[in-house]
């Protein structure tokens, strides 16, 4: 039995802590797939989706700087429980999203689940070493990196196809419905979702605990170019808004953009399993971090001049490809260089920093989108990342993970 699927067979806490991820991940496609195609049909702009893009992502990045100190400070399994029942509540609001004249509560109803979002994902990023043993981690963290990669696929399949089936509101309730399922697997969870806390040492409270954290970032040169690299993909992420545009072009309606959104989701799920021996190496971890930060940005490019439908799928699938092992690559990385007691914080910032980028890219497409072609988006997307990609290989060129962490405990904020 191979390594990657022995973790699963064998740790049952880890088992239902990555089927609560992949039944998190998968709402999401189930809401944002079928939300984006029926938006522009009430509207008959494309701007309403990327706004809904835009609040999405935008708050995420404004509540990580808190909900990580929270991650670090309350019960994870807990914390990621109660997100979810808050994310069920406001997807339910996405039913009254009828005519151009409730396009609005859209977006109030993305950025309630947003703010859910933001609780969860630092939690369960950061109790995800406290369910693995330490020979488990590199098979653990490539299992987990594929669960938003596998659930893009059959989220964004499914929720495309039953769009064009049955319509949006009955994607809106399958995903509350897998929210509630979520909330079931995280309370199996029996092994504790962090360290045992010093009792004379605690967690300083919001705002000297988020100080703390940057601190601990800037005086720390591998974690601080670890926290930056994920925004080489953000900054290209406003491609995502023309899907259903450009699905659109090429005449394949809500189907094709369930099939780009499955693209995209199929290579972030193969990337971080080929990946798992890179992560057995750390020596390869900075170079392999460069390199799929260029592969994202060129497969785009090459998506913007492309003219045949499947080999846009496939140029897609290449990307994320990209996407996915820098993602998986980033965290294995950090996870090997944060202390417990800071990852919640220090997780929190690495994604807010890519949300911004993210929000960045989708405000900036939501500007032009109706002014420019699809594959002047693309085009620019993919070069934005490229050069960012050379820079931030560039800046950390004299970095090394091969040795260790420095001054991995650092003492916390007075």
């Amino acid at each position: 039995m191979s390594p990657t699927v022995s973790v699963l067979v064998r740790n049952r806490d880890f088992r239902n802590l990555f089927l609560a991820e992949l039944v998190v991940f998968g709402s999401d496609w189930f809401v944002m797939v079928p939300l984006l195609v029926l938006l522009p049909k009430l509207t008959g702009s494309g701007v309403w989706g990327a706004l809904v893009l835009a609040v999405d992502t935008g708050t995420l990045a404004l509540m990580l700087p808190y909900t990580g100190t929270i991650a670090d400070r309350f019960d994870r399994r807990k914390i990621m429980m109660a997100a979810n029942l808050a994310a069920l509540a406001g997807i339910l609001l996405l039913l009254g999203v009828r005519s151009a004249g409730s396009a609005w509560l859209a977006l109030v109803s993305i950025a309630a689940v947003a703010v859910a979002k933001a609780f969860y994902s630092p939690a369960a990023q950061a109790a995800l070493p406290n369910v693995l043993d330490p020979d488990e981690l590199a098979a653990g963290n490539a299992i987990a990196g594929s669960a938003w990669g596998t659930m893009t696929v059959v989220g964004a399949s499914l929720g495309g196809m039953l769009s064009a089936a049955a319509g949006p509101y009955v994607s809106f309730w399958v995903a509350a419905g897998s929210l509630a399922l979520a909330v079931g697997l995280a309370a199996l969870i029996r092994r504790p979702l962090q360290a045992e806390r010093d009792p004379d040492r605690p967690t300083p409270r919001t705002w000297p605990a988020i100080r703390e954290a940057l601190r601990y970032i800037g005086h720390q040169p591998r974690v601080l170019g670890l926290v930056t690299v994920k925004s080489a993909v953000g900054l290209g992420n406003g491609v995502l808004t023309v899907f259903p545009l450009l699905a659109g072009v090429y005449g394949v309606g809500a189907l094709g953009t369930g099939l780009l959104f499955a693209s995209r989701g199929a290579g972030a799920l193969v990337g971080p399993i080929l990946m798992r021996r890179v992560l057995t190496n750390r020596a390869w971890l900075l170079p392999g971090l460069a390199l799929s930060m260029s592969l994202y940005g060129l497969a785009y490019l090459g998506t913007s001049v492309a003219s045949w439908f499947p080999l846009v799928l496939a140029l897609v699938f290449v990307a994320h490809f990209g996407g996915g092992s820098n993602w998986v690559l980033s965290n294995f990385a950090l996870q090997g260089e944060v202390p417990d007691r800071l990852r919640g914080r220090v997780f929190a910032t690495d994604m807010m920093l890519a949300t911004l980028a993210i929000s960045v890219s989708q405000l900036v497409v939501a500007l032009v989108v109706d002014a420019v072609s699809e594959r002047t988006v693309l085009a620019g997307c993919g070069l934005v990342t490229l050069v960012y990609a050379v820079g931030w290989r560039f800046a950390t060129r004299r970095l090394s993970l091969t040795d260790s962490a420095v001054d991995p405990d650092p003492a916390p904020a007075r």
